[in-house]
């Protein structure tokens, strides 16, 4: 078996379990539309191939998936470089993630962490930090059971002993999740537009002793 048949292989089995997924994920889209359509954050991160992963997610939100929206609040805590070395420096790198969880989420926040093992260090500690702070703990991880599975409030397990399966999988449920939370935004009313003001034709001119003269346009 080549290569590519092997990849392919791995990825074919684990494919039927990923598809009892799909409710999970709508129901995270839905309630992340609501979270950051209302003013909230999404905090995101992960370690190598998973920081990758977190970051194209973001940019997704920032951004766009397909059509023009107003853009969300999405941050990739490995993204910040000067504040990810000054933390690990100075605390250690397993506080690189929660030190920024500290900082930037609120309460209802939703704090989603990426490990294909499910055992890293640093993101145990962001999920505690998290769940300290009142924040929502998602996580993507690889086969359950694992710590971060059992640190977070819920999970998306790939069932796939491959890494390489595991993140492509991950990668697939971050567009999946970016398409749910854009459904959820159309099926939201719009906003009531803000009532009109006066409507004043001309240019105003105050004088030196207070009064005000119209001038016409």
């Amino acid at each position: 078996m080549s290569l590519l048949d092997a990849h392919l292989a791995n990825l074919t089995a684990a494919l039927p379990p990923f598809r009892r997924c799909e409710p999970l994920l709508a129901r995270w889209g839905a309630v992340l539309a609501g979270r950051l359509t209302d003013g909230g954050r999404l905090l995101v991160a992960g370690n190598g191939g998973s920081a990758a992963e977190a970051q194209h997610l973001t940019a997704e939100l920032v951004g766009k998936l397909r059509d023009d929206r107003r853009p969300l609040s999405a941050i990739a805590l490995h993204a910040e470089t000067s504040a990810l070395t000054a933390i690990g420096n100075d605390y250690g790198y397993e506080e690189v993630f929660a030190r920024q969880v500290r900082a930037h989420g609120r309460p209802d926040d939703v704090l989603l962490l990426l490990s294909t093992s499910g055992g890293s260090g640093n993101l145990l500690t962001a999920a505690r930090a998290g769940r300290e702070a009142g924040l929502r703990c998602w996580a993507f991880t690889g086969p359950t059971p694992n710590p971060l599975a059992e640190a977070c409030h819920e999970v998306l397990a790939v069932d796939s002993p491959d890494t390489q399966v595991v993140q492509e999988l991950h990668l697939v449920s971050s567009h999946l999740l970016c398409e749910y939370v854009e459904q959820a935004m159309t099926d939201q009313p719009a906003p009531a537009a803000p009532a009109a003001g006066p409507v004043r034709a001309g240019v105003e001119v105050v004088l030196d002793g207070g009064a005000v003269r119209p001038v016409q346009a």
